[in-house]
């Protein structure tokens, strides 16, 4: 194989998506993950509650605020991100997301 058709399948890989994106309706709310990434960690229920309570999350059950979500958590302080994802996770479980 020359240079030049390794150049060229390149070209081709690139112009298409690794994954097809299916038509289907839109999912409401962003992953727990993403909202996760935005806070510093350790963080207090009531900080992340005021830096980030108006975010919709996705769960099973459809979209709800996180505010919602840590107002049913125990949990005080949040020493790690895994620890704040793993307690928002006992709140609304861990399944397929419901679309709209």
């Amino acid at each position: 194989m020359s240079d030049t058709d390794s150049d060229e399948a390149d070209e081709e890989a690139e112009a298409e998506p690794a994954v097809e994106l299916g038509d289907g309706p839109d999912v409401a709310g962003e992953p727990v993950a993403r909202v996760a990434s935005r806070l510093t960690w350790p963080a207090t229920r009531s900080d992340v509650r005021e830096q980030e309570g108006d975010a919709e999350l996705r769960t099973p059950d459809g979209a709800r605020t996180l505010d919602d979500v840590l107002a049913e958590s125990e949990v005080p302080l949040f020493e790690s991100r895994s620890e704040f994802v793993q307690a928002v996770e006992d709140v609304v479980g861990r399944g397929p997301v419901a679309t709209e």
